[in-house]
């Protein structure tokens, strides 16, 4: 089997060396740099180029998700498998918008997750069953489409903003959800109080929320 090299991205130092190994049991994988931040993922990926990197999310300085989207845009050939202990939909779609090739639960069973490695690092994409779920429920599901006729003097994504606004997203989960940046979003808003001529987030909810917008069930 082809080798792959591996970086592990994680701020905790005993899940790190634990994951290590374990991948140090195989043959076929090469650890070649672990990180303990954001910013470390990003710097040790450009560094050593490896086909795979385990990303946790949550971490300091910029986190998982912002990482994932500076590798890949510093460098496409490079593969994110998320390793996490999160699984709602605002840290799967965030990660995944981010171009991560695959989500796995931190709980996962070795042989599973060794077998999920190995598919990232041969250009396929897996999930956890939880993860799965979520995603094909969620691709499912009405909300995935928000009715084009309600407030028609809104754009697109306008609209696709206020509905995550209604169903209770700050600026910042918004920016991840949507691969946008905060500052983006913020204009965004600014645009739809205009058009709805609101004078606030909570004004602006109401009327969204009244229209339907905001469900995720």
């Amino acid at each position: 089997m082809e080798s792959l090299t591996v970086l592990i991205a994680d701020d905790h130092p005993l899940f790190r060396k634990g994951l290590r190994a374990l991948l140090d049991t195989y043959p076929e994988f090469t650890v070649v740099a672990e990180a303990a931040s954001g910013r470390e993922a990003v710097e040790r990926t450009l560094e050593w180029q490896p086909d795979v990197v385990l990303m946790d999310l949550q971490m300091p300085d910029g986190g998982g998700v912002d990482a994932t989207r500076r590798i890949l845009h510093a460098s496409p050939r490079v593969r994110v498998l998320v390793v996490s202990l999160f699984q709602d939909d605002d840290s799967v779609f965030a990660a995944l918008r981010a171009g991560a090739r695959g989500y796995v639960l931190k709980d996962t069973p070795e042989d599973e997750l060794i077998g999920a490695v190995r598919t990232v690092g041969a250009g396929g994409a897996i999930f956890s069953p939880a993860i799965a779920a979520r995603v094909l429920n969620f691709f499912a599901s009405a909300h995935v489409m928000v009715p084009a006729p309600l407030f028609p003097g809104l754009t697109d994504r306008e609209r696709e903003i206020l509905h995550l606004m209604a169903a209770g997203h700050d600026n910042h989960v918004i920016a991840g959800t949507l691969g946008l940046s905060v500052k983006t979003v913020s204009n965004y808003v600014s645009n739809i109080f205009a058009k709805l001529e609101v004078a606030n987030r909570a004004q602006a909810i109401v009327r969204a929320r009244d229209a339907g917008l905001g469900s995720l069930e």
